[in-house]
């Protein structure tokens, strides 16, 4: 009986403790699976642009490859293109060195004639709803947000688990609480079985 009711009493604390603390990105991840469900509706903005320039070419107008000046490229496409974003992919060919940058809502794409050091640019944004959408999926979000997705994901199912212990716990509503998470369990196989599968 006394261990009963400490089980109760830890498991309305973290309910309720835990609730607070994940309320924020739970409604994050809440309003931004509506805005990823529903894209027509919520349509982020997307811009395009063009930009051209000049890296110098010694750093890449070399015949070893081993040789091309990796950093400074990166350093000064950043600092002329006002590049923010992570350094996705960096490729050296015979011709030319592309390099990739990508960011929630984020890209640019430059590519570098090897032979005179000139670049052109690509660069595309999206807006709000575009880079919250990204961090919803976690693209190019980095570890940190990585972390932050794994950690809400683990707030979130202890505050499912807690709220069910916790009806176990209130005997005038435990079985109609129990019926109800049965039903919206049964509600979801069901929506699956005669709409997606």
């Amino acid at each position: 009986m006394k261990l009963n009711r400490s089980i109760a009493q830890l498991s309305r604390w973290l309910h309720i403790y835990v609730s607070m603390i994940s309320f924020a990105i739970v409604f994050f991840f809440a309003v931004t699976g509506l805005t990823l469900n529903h894209p027509d509706y919520f349509a982020g903005e997307l811009k395009s642009f063009n930009e051209k320039g000049k890296v110098d070419p010694a750093w890449v107008n070399v015949p070893d490859t081993n040789a091309i000046k990796k950093l400074e490229i990166v350093e000064q496409l950043r600092k002329t293109l006002n590049i923010k974003a992570a350094l996705n992919e960096f490729r050296i060919d015979d011709s030319q060195v592309s390099a990739s940058f990508r960011g929630p809502g984020y890209g640019a794409d430059v590519f570098i004639d090897r032979s005179t050091g000139d670049y052109e640019a690509t660069i595309t944004k999206a807006g709000v709803i575009g880079i919250l959408n990204d961090l919803h999926k976690g693209r190019d979000s980095g570890s940190g947000w990585s972390v932050l997705i794994d950690v809400s994901a683990i707030l979130m199912s202890l505050v499912s688990l807690t709220g069910i212990i916790l009806i176990l716990y209130i005997k005038r509503k435990r079985l109609n609480g129990l019926v109800i998470a049965a039903a919206g369990l049964i509600l979801a196989w069901l929506v699956y079985v005669v709409w997606v599968r």
